[in-house]
């Protein structure tokens, strides 16, 4: 059922992440001003000539971002039509349509006037919520037909965690983001100390970047509680245990490569995993919201 509604999906995803990934990749190498004050053109050109490095890194974001984000709005049409008898289908196209249109005014507000380190966070954030919203439609695409879609059965205190688990995810991902525009990365030298200390303080770039590890690390606690408490509540829900330990895993991994960060002195592709891994996560998490939020019977 749906075979190249499937397939569209997938590839829309994919290219989602390559947009996510290549925008972190414009943040890391400082080439957001690649192609000046001017958008949606590169210095008034449709193709920037002797275009230097970071100008080439700018409007191939901008020119791979207008493609997917068409994609994107084809993507949410046509599973408004097809899949409109399931639940969540319209909402999610809904969603996915407007945080597309959203983020690219975003960007191009970054690049004609200019924005503040704390609207350039949101930037990634909404990314994020992209790809999320875009992952679970590829989901709905895969589930219709299928007799598992129901909702599992958990206890009011558990949906409210979970609520809040991806509530709080999403700000350690603001927070990762504006450590990145602040250009605090490598604030603090060492770990787990902050330049030799326990506690430097939470004051310009030192304090943004230490509170992103505090915060980074309350996440790996929530969400081992998170895992620990589907694994011995919710064993029997498949769905919901592959999805709690993912999410560990992700998180695991998000740590780990956070660390990495400081020892290889911002290493572009060790940023470009950290990245990866936590809009992949927040995907997961959104996933998890989505079943546990469904009528049961």
């Amino acid at each position: 059922m749906h075979k190249r509604l499937k397939i569209y999906s997938v590839i829309t995803s994919i290219g989602v992440l390559i947009v996510l990934l290549q925008g972190a990749l414009v943040t890391k190498t400082g080439s957001g001003e690649g192609c000046g004050a001017t958008w949606p053109l590169c210095f008034g050109e449709v193709i920037p000539t002797n275009p230097a490095i970071e100008t080439i890194i700018e409007y191939s974001h901008r020119i791979v971002s207008g493609l997917v984000g068409a994609m994107i709005i084809i993507l949410a049409i046509w599973a408004w039509k097809q899949l409109k008898h399931m639940r969540e289908a319209k909402a999610l196209s809904i969603a996915a349509v407007i945080l597309i249109i959203f983020q690219g005014l975003l960007g191009a507000g970054a690049v004609v006037f200019g924005q503040s380190k704390a609207i350039l966070a949101l930037h990634f954030g909404i990314s994020a919520m992209s790809l999320a919203a875009v992952v679970l439609l590829t989901i709905l695409a895969f589930e219709d037909g299928r007799a598992h879609t129901m909702a599992p059965k958990v206890s009011r205190g558990f949906k409210y965690y979970v609520f809040f688990v991806i509530t709080y995810c999403y700000a350690v991902i603001y927070s990762g983001a504006y450590v990145k525009h602040s250009e605090a990365t490598l604030a603090c030298a060492g770990f787990p100390l902050c330049n030799g200390q326990i506690f430097p303080g939470l004051y310009g770039p030192i304090g943004a970047h230490y509170f992103h590890r505090v915060v980074g690390t309350i996440l790996l606690l929530f969400l081992l509680i998170l895992m620990i408490w589907t694994l011995s509540r919710y064993r029997h829900y498949r769905v919901l245990t592959w999805t709690a330990v993912l999410s560990f895993l992700l998180v695991v991994g998000q740590f780990i490569s956070g660390i990495s960060i400081v020892f290889t002195q911002n290493a572009l592709s060790v940023g470009l995993i950290h990245a990866l891994i936590i809009s992949i996560l927040f995907s997961a998490l959104s996933y998890m919201t989505m079943i546990i939020t469904r009528p049961s019977h």
